[in-house]
């Protein structure tokens, strides 16, 4: 097919990829719940940015691989909302202390300036095409400026003030919405109103 975005797609998937990597690394030095909850997140949209691909790529009926795309990336989000209460419990409990980490602010300072642009354009698209996986990718994306923005406000405050605590509470923070996304997106249905 001529000017297929496929080859544009599969960049953009190099991208995401280099940042998780980035993040992950990051937050890994730090031992930054929020920051690697943040890094996790970035995980499962790449994953869930592959399920997207997929799911306009696929050869089953349109519906039937809509509805797997979509509780895929459902099931991405319950395992982000197990995997940050992991984190941030651990180190609630005294197994690790975050250190401050000013890379990690930059990277969240990034994220939650061009992440909402991204996920309000991918809405737009899911509204476009009826597709209830893109909205769930779209939902990704928010969850990570919103992720973004409340790491940012933990890893301040612990760079500002040494409050340990504040990074993992900022992590737990955020599982109410990544939980509730999720619980949208299982069922799977196409979308009349993404």
């Amino acid at each position: 097919m001529n000017g297929s975005p496929i080859p544009s797609s599969r960049c953009r998937l190099g991208r995401r990829h280099h940042l998780f990597c980035r993040h992950l690394s990051t937050a890994w030095v730090a031992r930054s719940p929020a920051l690697l909850a943040f890094g996790s997140d970035s995980t499962v949209e790449l994953l869930s940015a592959v399920v997207v691909l997929w799911r306009f790529r696929s050869h089953d009926g349109p519906e039937r691989a809509e509805r797997r795309a979509s509780r895929i990336a459902g099931a991405l989000l319950f395992v982000l909302a197990v995997y940050v209460v992991a984190a941030s419990a651990l180190t609630l409990l005294g197994y690790s202390e975050p250190k401050p980490t000013y890379l990690g602010i930059v990277i969240l300072l990034a994220a939650a300036a061009g992440m909402p642009f991204l996920a309000k354009e991918k809405r737009k698209l899911s509204v476009a095409t009826a597709s209830a996986a893109l909205r769930a990718d779209a939902a990704e994306s928010a969850l990570c400026a919103y992720l973004s923005i409340i790491a940012l406000v933990g890893l301040g405050i612990n760079a500002i003030w040494h409050a340990a605590w504040a990074d993992p509470v900022a992590a737990l923070v955020i599982t109410p919405l990544i939980l509730w996304e999720g619980r949208e997106s299982i069922p799977g249905k196409a979308c009349a109103s993404c």
